[in-house]
């Protein structure tokens, strides 16, 4: 769309939109056969390191868009993406996206939480 300036810029613009910039990731693809870089719109928030309080989804779902784009394995993309929406769905959020009636969890809790959904996924599915 842009190149990196600009597009940084627009991915911080458009973080806004889903309420935290732990919830993007992004990917920096270029032509065909190229290198692609998979990172989280965010930085590293070293005001926060160590605490417990960062969201790991934007980095979870980096690792789903480069199975998706550079090893094409759609497949198992859309079952990290599933398992993000039901945990997403089951109201457990990390402080950044915490909402009335949702449950707070820390950043290893999420990641448990999303274990757990991808476990009974792969299951379902039979890829376990």
């Amino acid at each position: 769309v842009t190149d990196n300036l600009f597009g940084d810029i627009l991915s911080d613009e458009a973080a806004m939109l889903t309420g935290s910039l732990g919830m993007l990731p992004s990917a920096s693809l270029g032509a065909e056969g190229s290198t692609a870089l998979y990172e989280p719109v965010h930085g590293s928030a070293p005001d926060i390191a160590g605490q417990g309080k960062a969201n790991p989804l934007a980095t979870i779902l980096s690792f789903a868009m480069c199975l998706r784009y550079s090893f094409n394995r759609g497949d198992l993309a859309d079952i990290i993406e599933t398992a993000v929406q039901k945990v997403l769905n089951e109201g457990i959020r990390t402080p950044d996206i915490m909402a009335p009636g949702c449950t707070e969890t820390s950043t290893a809790g999420m990641g448990d939480a999303l274990i757990t959904a991808l476990e009974k996924s792969m299951v379902l599915k039979g890829v376990a």
